[in-house]
């Protein structure tokens, strides 16, 4: 990935300049992103305190992997340098594990997967809409539909327990990113934003649905793609 944004930089150090932002122009972005969790997670202190003493190890915590998935937005130019941007991800799906449990009642395992349905809009400031080389960086808000929430603990004392992820999240977002302007609208995008997603993990217990973590997935999402001005 690192590599391929180095070359695109350099790609457009050699190019003339084209197409460029105005007042009132809509872009179509298709990116394809890396989703990548940077997750905060009290498994085992919060089933400890919630559940039983000594049930997990107390550092024992929940790990969401990464995946890439195709991304889709649509921006407006509401100056030639304020475009604000809706960002149209199409269902991440993430496996969910317990990591770091020593003991038996649980112990490390795979829960299942989670699809997570993240929509985004942002606000961004573009720095050299009228060259071929256009940074910016962005803000805004994200919300992420839970899909597919019904996790289970696999094996051990506790096999077959449901989980849920139990709610949906809203969080902001922090962007930044490049445009190569080309010919006839056409353009190379590159973009990282930090998204926070958080909420409530349950288990389905003898004494009803009980919380067992705090879990802040907060991903950093990476993309390169095409896009069109219109």
């Amino acid at each position: 990935m690192k590599k391929t944004l180095l070359a695109v930089a350099i790609a457009s150090a050699l190019l003339p300049n084209f197409a460029f932002a105005e007042e009132g122009d809509w872009v179509v972005r298709l990116r394809a992103v890396s989703v990548s969790p940077n997750e905060s997670s009290k498994l085992g202190q919060t089933v400890n305190k919630n559940v039983g003493a000594g049930t997990m190890t107390s550092s024992a915590d929940l790990k969401v992997d990464d995946n890439v998935i195709p991304e889709l937005d649509f921006s407006y130019y509401i100056t030639k340098n304020i475009a604000a941007e809706l960002i149209l991800a199409l269902g991440t799906k993430h496996d969910v594990k317990v990591r770091g449990d020593a003991l038996t009642t649980v112990g490390d395992q795979n829960l299942g997967e989670v699809n997570l349905l993240p929509p985004t809009l942002t606000l961004q400031w573009h720095f050299r809409p009228d060259q071929t080389f256009d940074p910016y960086i962005g803000a805004g808000v994200n919300y992420t539909h839970m899909l597919d929430r019904n996790l289970k603990f696999s094996r051990n004392a506790l096999a077959g327990t449901k989980i849920k992820i139990d709610s949906d999240s809203w969080g902001l977002v922090a962007q930044a990113g490049f445009d190569v302007n080309l010919k006839d609208g056409w353009l190379i995008n590159a973009d990282v934003k930090y998204v926070q997603i958080d909420t409530d993990v349950k288990a389905k217990l003898a004494s009803g649905w009980t919380k067992i973590d705090s879990l802040d997935i907060n991903p950093w999402v990476i993309g390169i793609g095409i896009g069109k001005r219109f």
